[in-house]
């Protein structure tokens, strides 16, 4: 093998593996350029809004990066959102004196069960993960216009208490950026550091070889989905809280922006590849998009064309390196 080849597969070799310091890098310059066209970007206010707003996606983009790695897709997520938050929303009406921890586990309930269903159609049945989430997208999104009976809960019809969890402080950070870094961390060590960890890569990467080492690939896609449904049950409550307003449509579309953080953090659809600090950074870089793009006054319209293009620029870039890459260890065997 040449020294060319090999200066070139180990370019490669650092830009796959070191993804997340580009991506991050990529951030940071994008916020020195937001901050030069309107000063206010950088200010601790906006950046509290940011962090907040983009809190319950990066909840959200955990879970399915843990889906994504067992080569599965969960479209239900936004549906599983909508109707978490709309029985918790209608239960804190009923029962004004709930407190918000009851609350939040009420729907963190909601969400298991509707995960638990998704991962038995795709665990024991065997169904397709994107067939299988699809169906229980519109069945989901029907019981949330169900239960609603038609109508909506307003912010009059919540208590201050359920509607401080999206206001309210922890040891001085926002509830809702503290319970994101509370998720992150946890699922940080979930995935880095236990064997059931290991053990969901091994699935994604290759079915058939955890199978016959022993793992049951089953109980694993059980348990990714039943987190993914508790994940969405409690950002459904959370949202609810955040925007004080439960519909029928909450969040219709959102689990397209959740795949689109988990692939701009290098988590690839084929499964067994991605990194839970990239999903992160992935989440942040469409909350920066999201929360920037305004305050330099795009258009709405060019503000979807411009994170769309984004996402793709991702895609492609995370393609050509693993296409390069594989050819060179392909070479590299040959030779």
């Amino acid at each position: 093998m040449s020294v060319k080849s090999q200066e070139k597969e180990s370019i490669l070799f650092k830009i796959a593996k070191y993804r997340e310091v580009g991506l991050l890098g990529f951030i940071v310059l994008l916020s020195i350029i937001i901050q030069f066209l309107n000063p206010q970007f950088l200010t601790l206010g906006n950046l509290n809004d940011l962090f907040t707003n983009a809190s319950i996606l990066i909840i959200l983009a955990i879970g399915m990066f843990l889906v994504l790695l067992t080569r599965g897709i969960d479209l239900s997520i936004a549906a599983t959102l909508a109707l978490s938050g709309m029985i918790t929303a209608q239960t804190v009406s009923a029962f004004p004196s709930l407190h918000p921890l009851l609350a939040i586990v009420i729907g963190i309930i909601v969400g298991l069960i509707c995960g638990l269903v998704l991962g038995f159609l795709v665990s024991k049945l065997g169904v397709l993960p994107i067939i299988a989430s699809l169906g229980l997208m519109y069945v989901y999104r029907g019981m949330t216009f169900m239960v609603a009976g038609g109508e909506w809960i307003n912010a009059h019809q919540m208590p201050a208490s359920f509607k401080s969890i999206a206001t309210s402080n922890i040891l001085g950070v926002n509830t809702l950026i503290f319970i994101a870094i509370i998720v992150f961390l946890f699922f940080y060590y979930f995935m880095t550091y236990t064997v059931t960890g290991r053990r969901i890569y091994a699935v994604g990467s290759n079915p058939e070889s955890a199978e016959i080492s022993g793992i049951n690939n089953n109980k694993v896609l059980m348990l990714v989905y039943s987190i993914m449904g508790g994940l969405s049950g409690l950002s459904g409550v959370l949202w609810v809280s955040q925007y004080a307003s439960a519909q029928g449509n909450t969040a219709s579309g959102y689990e397209l922006t959740v795949i689109a953080a988990c692939i701009l953090g290098g988590v690839s659809i084929n499964g067994g590849v991605g990194k839970i600090t990239g999903v992160l950074l992935g989440a942040l870089l469409l909350g920066v998009l999201n929360n920037a793009l305004p305050l330099i006054h795009v258009s709405p319209f060019w503000q979807s064309a411009i994170e769309g293009a984004v996402i793709l620029f991702a895609v492609l870039f995370n393609v050509i390196v693993k296409q390069k890459y594989e050819k060179n260890q392909l070479l590299r065997r040959v030779i």
